[in-house]
């Protein structure tokens, strides 16, 4: 197949481009680097010009120290959806594979609610969609730590969550766009969502500490909440964690990180 990949430079895209290419699909990377913007449109119509399927792992956010503002990210979901969906249209796009988050549909405010706004968003387009939700990625921990960090402190909320590696979260994706039944006849996803989470609960300030100490970094983890957040309770009530029916997929936390995907350089 002709797989168009967004966010293909991301923890999950790059993933997804992997996979697609030890399969022999074509592949066509969506990047601003390659000239293509999902927010403006730049680029999108040559790029999706013979793509049967589009795979959206586009995060909207940043890899380094600074973290969007929700109001930035809303714009960015907002406008890749509509975009896609509006150009591929056009362009003869089939169906779009997209990755949301278990529990989005809680949140009220903030990045949460950002996110959610994605989901609506891709779902509601013309061209059919199949959302999975998925688990916290094992990646996003240092992510977390390193946005949190105030000197020698690093601040994080007590989540309750089922994290999961990236690369697993990838293949999930790359099953779900070359499954051969819905590319025959493609739908919309139906509720419950799919979702994947890691093998068991954990909670995110016992995997920071493991993270700090295995990393021989100078900080103290140190918990946190927000009594006028209206979403704070959200966070430890179990709202993060899979569904009965959501595919359950290893590595745990402390194994990844003695994995090659942890630690590429090894």
């Amino acid at each position: 197949m002709k797989i168009a990949v967004t966010g293909a430079t991301g923890r999950v895209g790059s993933r997804v481009v992997e996979l697609l290419e030890a399969s022999d699909h074509n592949v066509v990377p969506m990047v601003r680097s390659t000239g293509v913007d999902v927010v403006t449109g730049e680029g999108l119509t040559t790029a999706l010009a013979g793509v049967e399927c589009v795979i959206d792992a586009s995060s909207g956010s940043a890899q380094g120290h600074q973290r969007p503002t929700p109001e930035a990210a809303a714009e960015f979901f907002t406008a890749s959806a509509r975009n896609l969906h509006e150009i591929g249209q056009k362009a003869g796009v089939h169906r779009i594979v997209g990755v949301s988050v278990l529990g989005i549909d809680r949140f009220t405010t903030g990045h949460g609610a950002a996110k959610h706004t994605h989901e609506k968003a891709v779902l509601s387009g013309p061209i059919p969609v199949r959302v999975l939700r998925a688990a916290l990625f094992h990646e996003m921990v240092p992510q977390l730590i390193d946005w949190g960090t105030q000197g020698e402190v690093a601040h994080l909320r007590r989540m309750r969550i089922q994290p999961v590696a990236s690369r697993a979260v990838a293949r999930a994706l790359v099953d779900l766009a070359t499954d051969p039944a819905w590319a025959a006849s493609p739908k919309r996803s139906e509720r419950p969502l799919p979702e994947i989470a890691g093998p068991r609960e954990e909670n995110l300030i016992d995997l920071a500490m493991l993270f700090v100490a295995r990393s021989g970094l100078p900080l103290r983890v140190q918990d946190v909440s927000d009594p006028n957040d209206p979403d704070d309770k959200i966070w430890e009530d179990g709202s993060l964690l899979p569904q009965p029916h959501a595919m359950l997929a290893g590595p745990t936390f402390e194994a990844w990180l003695d994995s090659d995907d942890a630690n590429p350089a090894t």
